[in-house]
């Protein structure tokens, strides 16, 4: 499975942006699908996950209210909607995904299996 995330871009303070992932290759094996980033110098975090059916969602504390995933299976794609961003929302961004299911949508990166490449989002201040 390959996943490739794109959307990234410089954007103003309280601006938007949308985030895509399309994945490819063996996507039957594809269960959960994430989104984590890294800021400089930071470790990766979590950001919000979805389930393969679309309806279990989870999101970070620090994203609620103003970031939204979804995904649509037939086109193999994940999105983040990113809404009201901030300083402290730039960093690159990460699509991942499960090769099975979870209870709950995982907020571990290591629990996931599949990665992108990564796509930078700048907020400027």
């Amino acid at each position: 499975v390959q996943l490739q995330a794109s959307g990234g871009g410089l954007v103003q303070a309280g601006g938007s942006l949308r985030l895509s992932c399309a994945a490819s290759g063996r996507t039957v094996n594809v269960y959960d699908m994430a989104w984590f980033r890294q800021a400089p110098g930071k470790d990766r975090e979590f950001v919000a996950g979805i389930d393969r059916t679309g309806v279990r969602k989870n999101y970070a504390d620090s994203v609620k209210g103003r970031f939204t995933i979804s995904r649509v299976n037939t086109e193999n794609a994940v999105y983040l909607q990113m809404n009201t961003l901030t300083a402290e929302d730039t960093g690159v961004y990460f699509c991942a995904a499960t090769f099975r299911p979870y209870g709950q949508i995982s907020t571990t990166k290591t629990n996931y299996n599949y990665w992108g490449q990564g796509t930078e989002v700048t907020v400027s201040s």
